[in-house]
């Protein structure tokens, strides 16, 4: 009897395929075999694009002459030994003779697409294939994406767009990181990694660095009063020049001071206006992630692993890498029994009995046929969800998708704003309240009807105002000026740079403008989290805190460009709005891809020429704690010597424990002698984390070291023998040499 192999992107699926197939199924190494199905799996990426030496073994050396490479035809190769053996498996099953036809069951996107197509191509099969096509991992949802298998051929241009990413970011990024590597080795310890998506995005990042270094604060005063109606009625108002709330003197701020202070005032005017706002639209990947990265301080690599074991694992939530904020008009009927089951849970209670008792479901703002490509938004599923079984991460990015999912179909929040006025001497001071009177939406989140103070900023904070009249005089009971700085714009966190990526580059904050501009944006959903974490692993972005900060090398890496079209973010999201087209068919596979070759050639030609005398100073940490003269970073590691200047001997090695101590603890190394916070990605057996501190006793050797406290070790405890032992990767708790 003739069988039919399903190739599913990971393990976990396959297993989960097999259970909604006729069985049973004996597992074997790599495979599960059923009566009527073979299921087998990739580990993600089994096959990749082969390396340049691949096609010519002189592509080993990097020369300039040999630049750019474009293949005619472009290579596979299996990605490592675990791929090896797994690919062995795959293979050996496409090749059975019981086998008549395959289901492709990677992930229903242009990166499952291209993992299938990849391994497909290298295994040399010539059956024909299937496509299914999951949103959502319930069994209900599985069994009827079985039922309705799609012919491969309807994806075809997805696979051709997927093969162009691909292909697109090898030709640019390899030829542009030799052409910069040779010409800037002398500068550069390592590979000068450029990249189609990743440059752009580190230029973001590079620009808005140069903008704080260039900034000059400058001081500028506030002149704020408590006044103090009949019967103990007090209030707040900070001192108005028209529009302008900054007083530019010192002078000035403390004239209006004394002229108010202890003189009575009236209020002046009194206005009450009524605002409304609407829900949120439902989630994409990218508004997940921005959510979580401002209300957790989560990466965006963190929500998406999140959100994947979501939808893999526990099967709460629908595919997560979409790039949709919209639902289709087929799913109207599974939106009331979702929100019943989620009704189970206290904590979603009374908002799933709203939504299951409206007669007519809002859905103006949620279903949109024309917005929803691949997949539709982020939404909970209709199944059973075990909480309980979720980890302190997934269940927070559990209770985002939610809450979002039912606030959408709650009415808008009401606000009441005030606007008081009030004039002394005939000084006028203003005065902003704000009270949520309908908490509509924002119910679902816990927010009741009463008074909602903002923060304070130039403005004035917001305050929750006794009753006041309009006419009525005041007693100023206080009045204080206070000094100020302008301060320089804010760096990006993963939050806003993913809000940036998104509309390459474009400050846009109304949301259906953001959809509008989707198309156009750097990169994908799917892969913006790994371009974020790609510029931190080559030295160019630092963390700190909840900030990502340009290094040195990743602002002098921008600077050499010199706004090449590589650098611009409107380029890569022109290109982003090509590949989509291509997957549409209203743009050529072959006519892209002869762009993207034309426009390596002229980077490869720009960069030759621009960085060939280019001599680029090493970045400097600061003196030396032992000789005074400066530390600057190497290959190997961060010290005062170099082959001008042997200075002390003193170095600080990069690799520590399997990691590599990045430039910006060192830096504070150097400076305090110790870290202020653990650093990041060093922790003990235990899952402690750690700080550093410098130790200036020399070895025997006549080198320095560099020792990690756990931040309770402070207090004078010693942690049990098995916690001092680090694990490989591992920072030690113990004292751990630099060198």
């Amino acid at each position: 009897m003739a069988k039919t192999l399903v190739i599913a992107e990971k393990p976990s699926v396959g297993r989960d395929i097999a259970r909604v197939l006729p069985g049973p199924f004996a597992k074997h190494e790599g495979y599960l075999e059923g009566p009527e199905h073979v299921i087998t799996w990739a580990v993600g990426h089994l096959v990749q694009l082969a390396e340049p030496d691949e096609y010519d073994p002189k592509y080993k050396k990097w020369k300039m002459s040999d630049l750019p490479i474009v293949p005619e035809r472009f290579k596979l190769v299996v990605r490592d030994e675990r791929s090896r053996k797994q690919m062995s498996v795959v293979s050996q099953q496409l090749k059975r003779d019981d086998v008549d036809t395959v289901i492709n069951a990677c992930d229903a996107g242009r990166e499952g697409e291209l993992i299938f197509a990849y391994l497909y191509e290298k295994a040399g099969a010539t059956k024909p294939v299937k496509r299914l096509w999951l949103s959502s991992m319930t069994k209900q949802a599985m069994e009827r994406a079985f039922a309705n298998l799609r012919d491969a051929s309807e994806l075809a241009t997805l696979e051709q767009a997927a093969r162009s990413r691909s292909e697109a970011d090898w030709i640019v990024g390899m030829n542009a990181t030799r052409a910069a590597t040779i010409r800037l080795r002398s500068s550069f310890d390592g590979a000068v990694s450029l990249g189609r998506v990743q440059t752009p995005t580190l230029a973001i990042l590079a620009r808005r660095e140069e903008e704080i270094a260039a900034f000059e604060p400058e001081p500028y005063w506030i002149v704020d009063a408590t006044f103090e109606a009949d019967g103990g009625r007090r209030y707040e108002g900070r001192y108005h020049a028209g529009a302008q709330p900054r007083v530019p003197a010192a002078e000035a701020a403390e004239a209006i001071v004394e002229a108010v202070r202890g003189r009575r005032g009236t209020i002046t005017k009194l206005e009450k206006t009524r605002r409304t706002e609407k829900a949120p639209l439902l989630y994409d990947l990218t508004s997940l992630q921005r959510d979580a990265n401002t209300r957790f301080g989560f990466s965006a690599r963190r929500t998406l692993a999140a959100a994947q074991r979501l939808y893999e694992e526990h099967k709460a939530l629908t595919y997560p890498r979409t790039n949709s904020r919209y639902l289709t008009s087929d799913m109207v009927a599974e939106i009331k029994p979702t929100a019943q089951l989620l009704g189970a849970q206290p904590d979603y209670r009374a908002a799933a009995e709203y939504v299951t008792g409206l007669d007519l479901l809002p859905l103006a703002r949620v279903v949109a046929d024309d917005k929803v490509g691949d997949h539709h938004a982020i939404i909970p599923t209709r199944a059973e969800h075990r909480v309980d079984k979720m980890s302190d991460d997934d269940r927070r990015i559990y209770d985002l998708v939610v809450r979002r999912f039912l606030a959408v179909f709650h009415p808008e929040a009401v606000f009441e704003n005030t606007r008081v006025e009030t004039t002394v001497a005939e000084h006028v001071f203003r005065t902003r309240g704000k009270v949520l009177v309908v908490p509509g939406w924002r119910g679902v989140y816990g927010e009741l009807a009463d008074g909602d103070q903002g923060a304070d900023d130039d403005e004035g904070r917001e305050q929750q105002l006794p009753r006041l009249e309009q006419g009525e005089e005041v007693d100023t009971l206080e009045v204080a000026s206070d000094r100020k700085e302008t301060k320089p714009p804010r760096r990006y966190s993963d939050a806003s740079l993913l809000a940036a990526m998104e509309t390459a580059g474009k400050l846009v904050e109304d949301e259906e403008l953001r959809e509008a501009m989707k198309d156009s944006g750097i990169g994908t959903p799917a892969t913006r989290a790994a371009i974020i974490e790609r510029l931190i692993d080559v030295g160019y972005v630092e963390r700190d805190g909840r900030s990502l900060v340009c290094t040195e090398k990743g602002l002098n890496v921008i600077r050499l460009l010199d706004n090449h079209p590589l650098t611009s973010p409107s380029l890569t999201g022109d290109w982003e709005a090509r590949l989509a087209k291509i997957e549409t068919g209203e743009d050529s596979r072959p006519k892209f891809m002869a762009d993207i070759a034309k426009f390596a050639g002229e980077t490869v030609h720009m960069l030759d020429e621009k960085l060939k005398d280019v001599r680029i100073p090493r970045a400097n940490l600061g003196p030396c704690p032992v000789c005074g003269r400066d530390i600057v970073e190497n290959r190997k590691g961060y010290s005062c010597w170099s082959r001008e200047d042997p200075g002390c001997g003193f170095v600080i090695w990069k690799a520590k424990a399997g990691k590599t101590l990045p430039p910006a603890v060192v830096r504070e190394l150097v400076k305090a002698g110790y870290t202020a916070r653990p650093v990041t990605g060093f922790r003990s057996r235990a899952g402690r984390s750690f700080r550093a501190r410098l130790a200036l006793e020399q070895t025997p050797e006549g080198r320095w070291r560099v020792e990690f406290d756990e931040p309770w070790a402070k207090e004078g405890a010693k942690p049990p023998d098995e916690e001092t032992v680090p694990e490989a990767g591992a920072a030690p708790s113990a004292p751990a040499e630099a060198a």
